[in-house]
């Protein structure tokens, strides 16, 4: 499908066969998410995908016991750092200079840079930060996933300080922002399936500015 075609054929799947995706596909689907752009090139968050059903039953009470939990495919927990630590952001540009065959001081400028303007911001701040560039990777995969033919359904409908505590994302130094369900609809038991998509006017979506 061409990219306005995808995004015309998706939906917010409510209910999902259960149906795996094939591994070729779900891997695309990370790759697109890995390379995802993110603040200073920092991917300030983890993916945690999930694929057990023993896991994912535990996980649906949580998240206001929504089927698309349990009849997913594959359940991706999008967990952001809590805070910038300057730990984690030597981590990040020491990695880039290995990468790139890079003396040290060639990424002090950067690195400096971060460690200062996320020092100044509070913890909840680092947080929401984190967060927002996890959803930058979280739009991409769920428009990578409608041009494989595969139903995302982004979820913030759950308990996020329950499901990090289910998951130890607290020890890891994580916090839950948002939950992606991927699988392929039910065709015959979902209520939302068939009904048109609506958006809001294009006259009030866009200011135009010439």
């Amino acid at each position: 499908m061409e990219t306005i075609d995808a995004m015309k054929w998706r939906y917010a799947a409510k209910r999902m066969s259960g149906k795996k995706i094939p591994e070729h596909k779900i891997n695309k689907i990370i790759e697109a998410m890995h390379l995802a752009p993110s603040g200073i090139g920092l991917q300030p968050y983890e993916l945690i995908i999930i694929t057990n059903n023993e896991l994912k039953n535990k996980i649906q009470p949580i998240a206001f016991n929504q089927m698309q939990i349990v009849e997913c495919s594959h359940l991706i927990v999008f967990a952001a750092w809590d805070t910038y630590s300057n730990k984690r952001i030597d981590k990040v540009f020491d990695h880039l200079a290995k990468e790139r065959n890079l003396p040290l001081e060639k990424t002090s400028s950067q690195r400096n840079f971060s460690k200062s303007f996320f020092g100044a911001m509070s913890e909840e701040n680092n947080f929401h930060h984190a967060a927002k560039q996890a959803h930058i990777a979280l739009g991409i995969a769920t428009l990578t996933a409608a041009l494989e033919g595969i139903d995302a359904t982004p979820m913030e409908g759950f308990d996020p300080i329950a499901l990090d505590a289910l998951l130890g994302l607290k020890e890891k130094g994580l916090k839950s922002s948002m939950l992606l369900a991927l699988g392929y609809r039910n065709d015959s038991n979902d209520w939302n399936l068939n009904l048109k998509k609506v958006r809001k006017p294009m006259s009030e979506f866009i200011t135009e500015i010439k």
